[in-house]
């Protein structure tokens, strides 16, 4: 088993940033479908959404974009390919959004003319909920991010822990081996003292025998003459 440090934390968080990037881009297709039904003030509103979703897609285009460093070098060849399919998903996004935004006399029906001028406050008030819905998106991925930090953390600590109770595993088993060992050595001599009490036994038992045998024979002897 591989470091979990090392693993998937970089390829888990860009396939994350990549499903999150596949609901906004369908959520921009919806939007966008809709804008043609529409005129007037309801056209404005969905173009405004539809440009505050495009913006929240090229924020998470950007994510992608940092995040896929941390992709594994063996990896990078099929991450950079997809990344480069949403950048290209994006982009054609970005011009069906134009094109239906340089549709004037459909975005203000009625009261269009050739009169480019935009009322400041309204214009303003979308700039305000625009970088506050990104500093929303912003905030969310941060805490993603973190969350993610924090579980990449746990994981290595636990990491640590098992490697530190394998390595006390392993110390335990190897003064087991030694004293193991200990005993062996001992054992191994105390055989061979064995061996050599009883070599030494077998020569006195066979020198007796032999005085015996040789005296039985002399008095035999002794006996005939």
């Amino acid at each position: 088993m591989s470091n979990p440090l090392d693993t998937d934390a970089g390829s888990e968080l860009f396939s994350s940033y990549e499903a999150e990037l596949k609901l906004i881009q369908a959520d921009l297709n919806q939007k966008l479908d809709q804008i043609p039904e529409l005129s007037g003030e309801p056209r404005k509103a969905a173009v405004a959404q539809a440009e505050r979703a495009l913006e929240e897609a090229n924020e998470m285009l950007d994510s992608l974009r940092l995040e896929k460093q941390n992709i594994p070098q063996s990896l990078k060849p099929k991450t950079n390919a997809r990344f480069r399919n949403h950048e290209s998903d994006v982009d054609a996004l970005k011009r069906r959004l134009a094109s239906l935004s340089s549709d004037k006399a459909a975005l203000f029906g009625s009261r269009y003319t050739d009169d480019d001028s935009v009322d400041p406050q309204q214009e303003q008030r979308q700039q305000l909920l625009s970088g506050t819905d990104r500093l929303e998106r912003s905030s969310g991925r941060l805490r993603d991010a973190q969350r993610m930090g924090l579980e990449t953390e746990q994981i290595g600590a636990n990491t640590l822990a098992d490697l530190n109770r394998q390595r006390e595993q392993i110390q335990n088993t190897r003064e087991h081996l030694l004293e193991s060992e200990g005993y062996t050595d001992r054992s191994i001599k105390t055989l061979r003292g064995m061996a050599r009490r009883m070599a030494t036994n077998r020569v006195i038992t066979i020198a007796i025998i032999t005085v015996l045998v040789i005296l039985i024979i002399a008095i035999v002897v002794s006996k005939f003459r």
